[in-house]
């Protein structure tokens, strides 16, 4: 399906990080309309119409998906949090409710959007020391990979007959406007950049550009469907990243956090779950090489370079 200035695509939960930034690139690059559908309205003005909706409930927002050329559903709490019974309660509620009530107005629309691309996470692997994941891998355990297997199941189950449908396990993702990268920056800057924990831990990361890429082609491409890792073919150790980062903000120092700090400063100071930086996951997008999708930012370093580049590091 091609896209144009007359293409219209809904975003639901689209009012953070990556939801802007593709709104950003489909106006930009082929001036279609994008409607955010969003508990909370962005504090900036971009190309795109922002909807209210609870992510629960049907009400006059799902008007928005007759007639739309494509639904793109980001909606879920963030996992940056420390991990409460409540918090873990939100996380996945958040992701089943919302890809259900989707489905719903889906289902009900006299025209729904002809492809669904929706959100998952590559952490459905689990935590893997050294395994190398891939699309064929078997999921993990725990709670990130419960909720992604619930999430995908939701989707699965809603999605109607004749609506194509594309799931992103998607890795960290490294850009401008949110995400982690601007805090571990200023960390590296302040000489604190260095390895957490043993260091060994895998990141999947995954460009900003890249991302939106993906999203842009689940949308034009109608052979594409089913599951796909959403990150760069070259993962690397959170020592190697540490250490890039650092030679890309210009620190030839990195202070190593040891995983007893981690485990108490994470909660205490950061307000968020020390696992996620004391553990990781190696994945790599095979079913999207296998497709000839060609990475603008399939290395590291470069990567890091062109964002921080551009933010005047």
């Amino acid at each position: 399906m091609p896209l144009n200035q007359a293409s219209r695509v809904v975003i639901a939960g689209g009012s953070g990080f990556l939801g802007k930034s593709l709104a950003r690139h489909l106006h930009q690059n082929y001036g279609a309309t994008v409607t955010l559908l969003s508990r909370h309205e962005p504090a900036e003005a971009g190309p795109w119409e922002c909807i209210p909706w609870d992510a629960r409930s049907l009400d006059d927002w799902q008007d928005t998906l007759d007639g739309a050329d494509a639904l793109i559903n980001l909606a879920g709490r963030t996992v940056d949090c420390i991990k409460t019974p409540d918090h873990r309660d939100e996380i996945l509620r958040s992701r089943v409710e919302s890809t259900r009530i989707l489905g719903t107005a889906m289902q009900r629309a006299t025209q729904p959007p002809p492809v669904w691309v929706q959100m998952s996470t590559a952490h459905i692997y689990g935590d893997p020391p050294s395994l190398v994941c891939d699309e064929s891998s078997a999921t993990g355990t725990g709670l990130a990979p419960e909720v992604g297997l619930a999430w995908e199941r939701t989707f699965n189950d809603v999605r109607p007959e004749g609506v194509r449908g594309v799931v992103l396990r998607t890795s960290f993702v490294i850009g401008h406007g949110g995400g982690a990268l601007s805090r571990l920056r200023v960390l590296a800057r302040l000489g604190l950049g260095g390895q957490v924990g043993h260091g060994r831990q895998g990141m999947s990361w995954l460009h900003q550009e890249d991302m939106n890429r993906i999203f842009e082609r689940s949308i034009i491409e109608d052979a594409m469907q089913g599951v796909y890792i959403a990150t760069a073919p070259n993962p690397v150790s959170n020592s190697v990243f540490m250490s890039s980062l650092r030679k890309a903000v210009g620190m030839p120092i990195g202070l190593p956090t040891f995983a007893w700090m981690v485990r108490i400063g994470a909660p205490l100071f950061m307000r968020t779950d020390p696992e996620l930086a004391l553990y990781g996951r190696y994945c790599v997008p095979r079913r999207l090489e296998q497709d000839g999708f060609g990475f603008k930012f399939p290395e590291l370093g470069p990567a890091l370079a062109d964002l921080l580049a551009k933010r005047g590091n």
